[in-house]
């Protein structure tokens, strides 16, 4: 027979010379040269424990000083991590169960003890113990990687949206306490009209097998502020049940950044389209004017044959002066403040609508009329409807134009600019400049864009505007 070569240290708790002798015997069969003490009592066991480690423990349950379940506890206290095996004359299930559960690596009768089965308890005891110390040390890791990470992390379940865990930077963001996360779901940070996206993307997150995500979303701090998030999350087994792990990153002063550098852009393209049109209305405009008088003084002096192209020229001039203005116009709209949002769609939509292709739709609720829009806000808002106008012309094939306003319970303006056009495909359609610019415009006002189509349904633009940033 072939003897383990490892060195092993087993500390033996047992009062009984005799069985002590066959336990050491049992050892030397099957291991080289182990090093065994023996300890005759727990107070005994308790001071060896204090100088020197060993790799295993077998204890006996009945000690002159201590016996049974009180034994076994304090024995786990004292022994720390070293594997302990109970060696008992008493055929117990019960309770040797119960001493399982508490931290005992095995239990064996000393009447069906053998040198093979003692080597392999001692074998699979030391292995179990590394194993628990190696789940252990991972789960510390997580935990600190978990709890301490600068970044907000949490747990929910996908049935319930109930939060598992939330760690300190999450509580610290969002004023919550721990204990107040516990008795909340991920639905309770959600602005009312994103939970019906959020539950979509969760069902889609199960669907597809609890892959990556990302995404910004709109949550609520408990002051109720709202704040931009960039979400990533992946799915996390926990006990066997599939959870979901959630990195947070408040993105909101970034974006706010951005915002004013996008402003200043817009401004400086606002000027400049201004300029332009001013240019062609008050100059270019003036020139052909005076291009027609001048054409009018010629006309005494024109042959009868001359007559047709002359009238044909100064009915081109009037014809480019049209054009000029219409164009002056869309470049270099009249805002005023004394003008409403409502007044300027209208506008917008029969100078669009000038041959009548179209049946008009415009839905303003009072309460909408209530509220005084700052310039710059509809500025905005009419550079959106003016590039989905566009969009309508160049794609939708549709016979029909509804524009609709009010405010909502969140206190926001929601507009939207539906066709029932051809429609397509949202998923892969392309996204070109022109619904970039609509949604950076929306994002300037802290506001929130949507789009709904499909092929044969035409096209729904959403938008969701904050008052307060409006007023």
């Amino acid at each position: 027979m072939i003897k383990d070569k490892k060195a092993y240290r087993v500390l033996v708790i047992e009062d009984n010379p005799g069985d002590f002798v066959i336990v050491e015997h049992f050892l030397e069969e099957q291991i080289v040269d182990p090093v065994i003490v023996q300890a005759g009592s727990f107070k005994q066991a308790s001071e060896i424990l204090a100088k020197t480690s060993f790799d295993v423990i077998l204890l006996d349950l009945s000690l002159p000083d201590q016996s049974g379940q009180d034994l076994i506890i304090k024995m786990l206290d004292v022994a720390l991590s070293c594997p302990i095996i109970i060696l008992t004359g008493f055929a117990d299930i019960e309770f040797s169960i119960k001493s399982i559960s508490t931290g005992i690596l095995d239990y064996l009768f000393k009447d069906d003890l053998n040198p093979t089965i003692l080597y392999k308890s001692i074998v699979y005891a030391i292995e179990r113990t590394k194993s628990i110390s190696a789940l252990k040390q991972s789960e510390k890791r997580y935990s600190d990687i978990f709890h301490l990470s600068p970044q907000p992390m949490w747990i929910f379940d996908m049935e319930t949206y109930r939060f598992l865990q939330v760690n300190k930077a999450t509580t610290q963001l969002y004023g919550y306490t721990e204990q107040e996360f516990m008795n909340m779901t991920l639905m309770d940070l959600k602005p009312g009209e994103d939970v019906l996206k959020a539950r979509q993307a969760i069902r889609d997150d199960m669907h597809n097998g609890n892959g990556p995500h990302e995404g910004i979303y709109f949550h609520y701090k408990k002051s109720r502020e709202i704040i931009e998030m960039e979400i990533y999350s992946s799915g996390i087994t926990i006990d066997n049940k599939m959870y979901r792990l959630v990195i947070g990153n408040d993105v909101t002063e970034k974006n706010q950044h951005e915002h004013n550098i996008i402003k200043a852009i817009i401004k400086t393209q606002e000027d400049e389209r201004y300029e332009i049109g001013s240019e062609l209305h008050d100059n270019v405009c003036q020139i052909l004017a005076t291009s027609h008088i001048r054409l009018s003084m010629l006309k005494e002096s024109v042959v009868a044959l001359g007559q047709p192209m002359l009238n044909q020229c100064k009915d081109d001039i009037l014809l480019a002066s049209k054009e000029i203005r219409k164009l002056s116009h869309i470049l270099a709209p009249a805002f005023y403040d004394f003008t409403t949002l409502e007044e300027e769609f209208i506008t917008a939509l029969h100078a669009f609508n000038i041959e009548n292709k179209y049946k008009l739709v415009i839905s303003f609720d009072d309460d909408v009329k209530d509220h005084d829009i700052n310039l710059p806000a509809r500025q905005n808002l009419y550079r959106i409807l003016q590039e989905q106008l566009g969009n309508i012309h160049k794609h939708a094939n549709c016979t029909s134009i509804e524009v609709a306003a009010s405010i909502q319970e969140d206190k926001s303006l929601r507009i939207t600019i539906s066709d029932n056009g051809a429609g397509f495909c949202t998923l892969t359609a392309k996204r070109g400049i022109g619904l970039a610019n609509m949604k950076r415009r929306v994002a300037l006002l802290s506001g929130r864009f949507g789009i709904e189509s499909s092929a044969g349904n035409g096209c729904r633009i959403t938008i969701s505007i904050p008052l307060d940033q409006m007023i």
